[in-house]
This record gives C-alpha cells, structure tokens and sequence, in this order.
C-alpha cells in the first residue's frame, strides 16, 4: 500500500585521477601520497595531505595526516596535523597529535598538543604564543643593538 522509495547510500567523495578527492557538498579536498611516492621538493597545498611516502621539502598546508611508514624531512606548517611515522624537521601547527609510532626528530610549536605514550620526540616545545613572543624579543633586542 505504501511503498519507500529506496535511496542510494550517499557516496561522501568523488575522487579524480590525480589523487585528490572532493567532497560533493563543496568541502575542502584531499590528496594522497601513496608508499610508493617520493618528492624533493615543497609541498604547498590548499588541500589536505595524506602522507605515507617519503618526502624532502617542506610541506604548507591545511591539514596533515601523516602514515606510519612514512618519512618527512623538512618543515612542516599545518594547522592540523596528525602524526605517525618519522619526521626530521621543526613542526608549526594549530592542533597537533602524535602518536605512538612517531619519531620527531626537531622542534615543535603548537595551540593544542596531545602525544601517545610510545612517540620519541627529540626537539623542543613550545606554545605558539610563546613562539611568537620569543622572535618578538629577539628582533626587538637586534634593532636596539643596531
């Protein structure tokens, strides 16, 4: 008597051939480099980045979410980033996740931090706004010695 019309499932994003993925409803993006890919070079991208290759360079982006058996070697500016795998380069990033497979191997500034147990850090940390105000100082102390 009264029937459901049956709806398809919603398919939350459509990739492109390229790698990077779009979210039907107008989201942001994503792109994916696979195990198989190694980059020297930087890395900017208004998109966010799924990492589980090697890269040497610096990455700038919105988001990072970093594979265990991935290594990156260069700076890494994000505003998040979830990290797994090893890293020889300073971080900048809003809200910051290691985990327990990470090894950072450089300094660190963050607004929100959480750390596994079992991640190796070898670096400093520092708040951002401790970040910021540290090369305040420093170039207020330089322009008065010159």
């Amino acid at each position: 008597m009264f029937s459901r019309k049956q709806e398809a499932a919603p398919r939350p994003f459509a990739a492109d051939p390229m790698g990077a993925a779009r979210n039907p409803a107008g989201g942001s993006t994503f792109s994916v480099f696979g195990s198989d890919i190694a980059i020297t070079g930087d890395v900017k991208a208004s998109a966010d980045l799924h990492v589980d290759g090697r890269i040497e360079g610096d990455i700038v982006c919105q988001a990072l979410v970093q594979g265990e058996g991935s290594e990156i070697t260069g700076a890494i500016c994000a505003e998040s980033a979830r990290l797994a795998g090893v890293i020889h380069g300073s971080i900048d990033a809003g809200s910051l996740v290691i985990l327990r497979t990470a090894r950072i191997f450089g300094d660190v500034s963050y607004d929100a931090l959480t750390i596994e147990q079992g991640a190796q850090i070898s670096g400093r940390f520092a708040h951002r706004s401790a970040a910021i105000a540290l090369v305040e100082d420093e170039a207020a102390r330089i322009s008065l010695v010159n």
